[in-house]
């Protein structure tokens, strides 16, 4: 094989609002998603598996995450693996997160704000430009040094 292949498709619920940060060229939003996965077991009990995942945008994708996205909505994401090592006390540790490159709110709004929301399933990515609703910019194609 040529070549491979780093793609993570997620639909899950934000679990709490996202973090964002600004630098002197960009920003990055963080927030973690919940998916979850019901089964039976052997005893034919109903089981709710839920996995946490740790999903990061950059650039126009941020202040868009940071304007609309909240607690609770439910989300498609697209993006890659990343994986962050450090160390700690001498021990090697590492982080699993989701580079989101293109985001879709789905659903209807789920609480407040103080920000119109946008329609049901808008979508966010990082190499076109969207504008809904008017005078929002979708466009993720900054390269930042990190």
């Amino acid at each position: 094989m040529a070549g491979s292949v780093n793609k993570v498709i997620l639909v899950g619920n934000l679990g709490k609002d996202p973090e964002v940060k600004s630098f002197a060229n960009g920003m990055v939003a963080k927030f973690p998603i919940a998916t979850s996965e019901t089964y039976k077991d052997k005893s034919g009990n109903k089981v709710e598996q839920t996995e946490w995942h740790n999903v990061e945008v950059w650039g126009e994708l941020a202040k868009i995450a940071e304007q609309y996205l909240r607690k609770g909505k439910q989300v498609y994401i697209e993006g890659s693996l990343r994986t962050d090592s450090w160390e700690d006390n001498g021990v090697k540790k590492y982080a699993t997160k989701i580079k989101a490159t293109s985001f879709t709110m789905l659903g209807s709004a789920q609480g407040g704000g103080e920000n119109q929301e946008p329609s049901s399933s808008t979508s966010f990515n990082r190499t076109e430009t969207t504008s809904v609703p008017q005078g929002i910019v979708a466009n993720d194609t900054d390269d930042l040094p990190f």
